[in-house]
């Protein structure tokens, strides 16, 4: 029984130093160390505003169509005799030249008949006046005879003009798009032949909106010369031809006046001269072929004062990020004058000496604290400078001890 209550004591006793020094050394165990708060402000880019003069350029788009164009109809009746070499689709011609004869047989007798006609009109009205003179005729029949003198001589222009008509030719230096009748054909007054296109200009409709007009100064109806035409902006057309880009320089001539109902633009027209470069001696020969879809690029009006960014800061709803002098954000509205693929131009909403933010931020927030490159290159110059304060500490120290 002695032995039995001395085993229980000695278990109990181990049981409790084992307690106790677990307790000790609990309180040995050094405390958790405080973690610091290491949020980090989000690092952007900025990028310092500045006023510029901007000579603002509006883009378009055209086809290239001739500024005349002819659908050659016969005048008179009968069988081609006679077609040129130059009558045919991309023929090129000049102006009066013979492009198509109709046969001209019965149109030269028809002119004959009318010579010999007008011939005895005259010698009838020349005998009717003479006997007038000595009383022999009355006032009526001198006047019968004149009038039938007349009636011939316009007869004899009619004849003469058929004969011309037998030879189709155009006014002006050209090119043909179409052939619609070939040697032999029988054709009459308004059979259709050709169709035909001066070559002397080409022009380009440019349309362009209201937004557009403000930095354009088209010419006005006032200002058209007698060729139908004023000088107005220059234009740059460019177009790739055979895999490569080609420019061509134009002009505003003028503006077809009216608002397009569908759409809401207007139409400006630019002209280009000897777009085949029929007259171009050495020099840049490319051709601006009528049909070709153009880019167009229209030297506008400058601004003043303009600060330009990328477009990219643009926020959709017309707002921009602002970075103040205290490295907080500012959301602001401005007033954006125009724009291109590339940047924004503004008017107001920020000034000439703020900082914007390049960066692309998620949700920015007024007030929100970031860090800019420049600030990052502050604390790195500062802990440069530190460190280097510090060597020097050291290196003067060790010198004392020695």
């Amino acid at each position: 029984m002695k032995r039995k209550l001395i085993r229980w004591a000695l278990i109990a006793l181990i049981f409790v130093a084992a307690l106790g020094g677990a307790g000790m050394l609990a309180k040995m165990k050094p405390p958790p160390e405080k973690k610091e708060n290491t949020d980090v402000d989000l690092l952007v880019q900025v990028m310092p505003l500045g006023t510029e003069t901007v000579n603002f350029t509006v883009r378009s788009q055209g086809n290239v169509r001739p500024r005349t164009e002819t659908v050659l109809s016969a005048e008179v009746s009968g069988a081609i005799v006679e077609i040129s070499p130059k009558f045919i689709p991309g023929g090129v011609f000049a102006k009066n030249e013979v492009l198509m004869r109709i046969d001209p047989t019965n149109y030269r007798v028809a002119v004959d008949q009318a010579e010999a006609v007008l011939a005895q009109r005259q010698i009838e009205y020349d005998g009717a006046l003479k006997l007038r003179k000595q009383g022999y005729r009355a006032e009526a029949e001198l006047a019968s005879a004149a009038a039938a003198l007349e009636t011939a001589k316009a007869e004899l222009v009619r004849a003469r003009r058929n004969l011309e008509l037998t030879a189709i030719r155009l006014p002006y230096e050209g090119m043909v798009r179409s052939k619609d009748a070939d040697l032999g054909q029988y054709v009459t007054a308004g059979s259709r032949l050709g169709v035909a296109f001066a070559t002397d200009f080409a022009e380009v409709r440019l349309p362009l909106t209201d937004r557009d007009l403000a930095f354009v100064d088209l010419p006005s109806a006032g200002q058209i010369e007698k060729s139908g035409a004023a000088s107005g902006p220059e234009v740059t057309l460019s177009a790739v031809q055979r895999g490569k880009k080609q420019q061509w320089t134009g002009k505003i001539v003028r503006s077809e006046g009216v608002v397009d109902e569908n759409t809401r633009v207007t139409y400006a027209v630019v002209r280009i001269e000897d777009p085949y470069r029929r007259h171009v001696e050495g020099g840049d020969s490319t051709a601006l072929p009528v049909g070709t879809f153009v880019s167009a690029s229209i030297a506008g009006n400058s601004a003043e004062n303009v600060i330009r960014v990328p477009r990219s800061v643009i926020r959709g709803n017309g707002q921009i990020v602002v970075v103040n002098d205290e490295s907080r954000l500012e959301i602001r509205d401005v007033d954006i004058l125009r724009s291109d693929a590339m940047h924004a131009y503004l008017s107001g909403g920020v000034a000439a000496g703020e900082r914007i933010a390049v960066t692309a931020i998620e949700n920015p927030i007024n007030g929100m604290r970031v860090r800019t490159g420049d600030e990052e290159q502050v604390s790195a110059d500062e802990e440069s400078a530190d460190e280097t304060k510090d060597d020097a500490t050291e290196e003067t120290v060790a010198q004392g001890d020695e």
